[in-house]
């Protein structure tokens, strides 16, 4: 105890008694008649003394100070200690008082905290003061109160966006209030009144501050504000606009009107059930219908007769042009004897077909090697194309083997696959690729359809394809289109394309708790005739587990609006469509080109979207501070491949090797810290001990490049060495963390130079070159294995060799199973096929005949 806290010493004057209470009450002297002792009375002489009233935790608003206050019974002496330190006896404001029920002394202290005794304190601690009572028998401590600075900054972290909103569908509005202490409360409003969901369901406030409308109403069009308030000021955000919007809707058809005199009825429809409103879509298709009347319900006229030798005339005429077209198609085609009949068909498209123009190769790009002359073998089956001389390009002469390397011959006994095929040339052409590709993309977007086409050259790919097939492919993003031989009928032609649509530039409608899966891929010319379907592979960055999602794919009409096709693990057969989901890749076979994408629903909590975790920094830094973004997108390949240029333009480099997290459906909020920094030299400028990502921003996909920020600050500018973990984690979930140690001055290392495997092959192969399996050796295979077998040597046993047999009702609904499952496989093992492994899981099959047999260079 300090030495003025000594409970009491006596001295004499005259013939009084003096008692002296140091510290207390100051020098007091009495009386003969009246003496002072320190002798407390027995019945509390024993007691500790207990708080009746303890400091509060306090607020100071502005510049008004706070008053803390305690109160304790029985007690002697009440002082209060602030950050450890006794405050001065002349601080302290003291009242005492009798309890009148237990005749204890009750005594009072009151003292007074300033703005300027709390902005003394600096660093994480707080300012804090408790009080501590004495009695005769001891001392207590009362709890602690603390006392903060309230204010409340005037920029909001995150305010609402405008909106456009279908009818019916779920809204989001996100609000992230400034920063305040205390925390501010947020309130909605909507056109200057205040938001209630007690009172109002459709309405939901989460608590991280978002405001959910269930289902769009029309009512509900307005402008919508967040407002923070807390005890020192109030504010609003700027306001957001939501526009619902009503699309129209036919009404029933009306009665068809009688038949006229032009032998046509005719019935109409009217775009009212609903009326397009505020802003909606036009109802698509006509509203006015005919239909020719027949024989009997046609009025008759008097000119019939005249009208029958009308036709008649005009059926000669036609029957005479159509004669001298079939004449002049016949000269034609003798003077073209030399071209093949399955390709001479070129109606389609003005573009006509060619073979396919290479480029010369740059370092890192793939190029096809120089063949070596052709010698002539018993088993050598040639293919031949012819050049075309007008204009640069590569022609493909050797034998049928895989474009991919071998290191020697496949071993075999004698079968029917080793007989020399049948004698002749066969011609095989290649898709040209046009040297601007821009142009391609221009002309597209000139038609009706191909408005909304995305206009991004590098996400986009093209090629002209016959019956030979081929394939498409987006660099660096998992996306690629694979046309099967056959796919395309004999005579045909077509111009196909494959892009990556914008997120943002599309309407997909999510609600409750969807979320985008994969890329919005768009292939086409929609409305093509296929024979068979092409395979549209793509990344996901779902976990890949039935149990706990519902899968769909959703398919964009040609009027906009997006449907249903699919639903993952319901397929029947007869659809259109088929997936075979892998853990980071979805295979989908289509007998339709469109627009596509994969949206998942989450049937509980433990659904999980892959996210990927990248780190960026400065690559040159100048000033003191320093900057750390981490990147939270979705983990497929367009994505980190868009991120990865977006910082390549900024100046950025890739700090550390990305890093994989299950995000949960849990609606908790993703969180991201920074620790462990040499303090000597390095601190954040980050105020709260965390940022934090709304769960909504993650979930629905449609952000596509969210990131923090920590901006750090070095003491010197010749401090280069940074040392520190940065943790990432959902609450109450997953986590990871990075632990970084590297120089900011001296790493250069380039922004792709070890994550981003640059995919360097042509982004439109047509004919041979587009397989791994030769073309007429895969039509022995299908020959071979589409035969049922008695012992299961049959296609059914290769669907079970390549782990396929989850699919079997699929491949044995098509009219060559074999061909199904090496179009799969193709698909699949594009990148990393090894066509040796094929080879020996046909020869494990037992089928001699079905074995691939490869040839090496040198003996071509």
């Amino acid at each position: 105890m300090p030495l003025l806290l000594r409970p009491f010493v006596r001295c004499r004057l005259g013939a009084e008694l003096l008692v002296l209470w140091l510290g207390f009450i100051g020098v007091t002297c009495t009386g003969s008649e009246h003496t002072a002792t320190a002798t407390q009375p027995a019945a509390f002489s024993d007691l500790l003394p207990h708080f009746l009233v303890e400091p509060e935790d306090e607020f100071i608003v502005k510049n008004k100070p706070v008053m803390l206050t305690c109160r304790s019974t029985p007690a002697t002496q009440i002082y209060f200690k602030c950050n450890g330190e006794w405050v001065h006896q002349d601080d302290h404001l003291i009242v005492r008082t009798v309890d009148p029920s237990t005749a204890l002394p009750v005594m009072e202290v009151t003292i007074e905290i300033t703005r300027q005794q709390v902005e003394k304190i600096f660093g994480l601690d707080e300012y804090w003061c408790q009080c501590v009572a004495w009695s005769t028998t001891g001392t207590q401590k009362s709890q602690k109160a603390y006392i903060r600075i309230a204010y409340l900054r005037k920029n909001f972290e995150e305010e609402p966006q405008a909106k456009e909103v279908a009818l019916d569908q779920e809204v989001s509005l996100r609000c992230h209030p400034p920063e305040g202490v205390p925390q501010p409360e947020v309130e909605w409003q909507r056109n200057e009144d205040v938001i209630d969901p007690q009172s109002d369901p459709n309405f939901f406030i989460t608590t991280d501050h978002n405001l959910i409308i269930k289902k769009a109403r029309l009512a509900d069009t307005g402008n919508y504000t967040c407002v923070a308030k807390n005890i020192v000021a109030r504010r609003k955000s700027n306001s957001a606009t939501i526009l619902i919007y009503v699309d129209g809707g036919w009404s029933e058809w009306s009665k068809w009107s009688p038949c006229g005199a032009d032998c046509a009825m005719w019935r109409s429809r009217e775009c009212t059930q609903p009326s397009p409103g505020t802003g909606g879509k036009d109802c698509q298709g006509l509203d006015l219908q005919s239909l020719n009347c027949t024989s009997e319900q046609c009025p008759q006229t008097a000119g019939r007769a005249e009208d029958v030798a009308l036709y008649v005339g005009m059926v000669a005429v036609a029957l005479c042009l159509t004669l001298l077209l079939i004449i002049l198609v016949l000269v034609y085609r003798r003077k073209k004897a030399g071209l093949d009949a399955d390709v001479a068909d070129s109606s389609i498209l003005t573009t006509g077909f060619q073979p396919m123009g290479i480029k010369p190769s740059k370092p890192g790009v793939w190029a096809p090697r120089p063949r070596r002359p052709l010698t002539h073998s018993k088993n050598s089956h040639l293919l031949t194309i012819q050049p075309d001389l007008t204009t640069t390009t590569t022609s493909y002469q050797g034998t049928l083997r895989s474009r991919h390397d071998a290191p020697g011959k496949f071993s075999m006994t004698n079968g029917p696959l080793l007989d020399p095929l049948p004698k002749g040339s066969h011609t095989l052409h290649n898709g040209k690729l046009n040297s601007d590709p821009a142009d391609f993309v221009s002309r597209l977007s000139t038609q009706s359809y191909f408005k909304t086409l995305s206009r991004d050259v590098a996400n986009t790919s093209y090629g002209t394809f016959n019956f030979l097939g081929g394939r498409l492919t987006i660099p660096n993003t998992g996306i690629s289109l694979l046309i099967p031989p056959e796919a395309i009928p004999r005579g045909k032609i077509y111009e196909i394309y494959l892009t990556v649509q914008k997120k943002e530039d599309l309407r997909l409608p999510l609600a409750g708790c969807q979320t985008l899966l994969s890329p919005v891929v768009c292939c086409g010319p929609p409305g093509v005739v296929l024979s068979r379907p092409v395979i549209l592979s793509m990344d996901h960055c779902s976990d890949a587990c039935l149990d706990n999602w519902a899968i769909r794919l959703k398919k964009q009409t040609y009027e906009g609006a997006w449907e249903d096709v699919l639903l993952m693990g319901e397929e029947l057969v007869s659809d259109p469509y088929y997936c075979q989901l892998e853990a980071e890749t979805c295979q989908l076979f289509s007998e339709q080109l469109g627009t596509f994408a994969l949206v998942g629903e989450s049937l509980h909590m433990g659904a999980a979207k892959r996210l990927r975790l990248v780190l960026f920094s400065d690559a040159y830094c100048s000033t003191l501070e320093y900057n750390i973004r981490i990147y939270c997108i979705d983990d497929t390949q367009d994505v980190f491949k868009e991120v990865m240029q977006m910082e390549r333009q900024l100046g950025g480099r890739l700090i550390d090797e990305p890093h994989i997290l299950l995000f949960k459906d849990s609606y908790h909020n993703l969180r991201l810290s920074i620790h462990d920094m040499p303090q000597a030299h390095w601190r954040s400028k980050l105020l709260a001990g965390y940022q934090e990502i709304p769960f909504y921003h993650l979930w629905n996909g449609s952000q596509r490049y969210l990131h923090c920020t920590f901006t750090l600050e070095r003491l010197s500018l010749s401090t280069c060495e940074l040392t520190c973990q940065l943790c990432v984690w959902q609450v109450e979930g997953e986590g990871q963390s990075f632990s970084l140690d590297f120089n900011i001055a001296k790493d250069t290392r380039a922004v792709d130079s070890e994550f981003l495997l640059m995919d360097t092959n042509a982004t439109a192969l047509a004919g041979p070159s587009a397989f791994q399996i030769p073309y007429l050796i895969r039509q022995k295979i299908c020959s071979s294995l589409d035969t049922p077998c008695p012992q299961g040597a049959d296609w059914r046993m290769l669907a079970q060799r390549l782990k396929l047999e989850r699919h079997m009702s699929f491949f044995a609904s098509k009219a060559s199973p074999t061909s199904a499952i090496l179009d799969l496989w193709e698909a699949q093992h594009f990148h990393g096929g090894n066509i040796n492994q094929l080879a020996a899981v046909m020869a494990d099959i037992g089928k001699q005949e079905a074995m691939i047999f490869l040839v090496s260079d040198g003996e071509c």
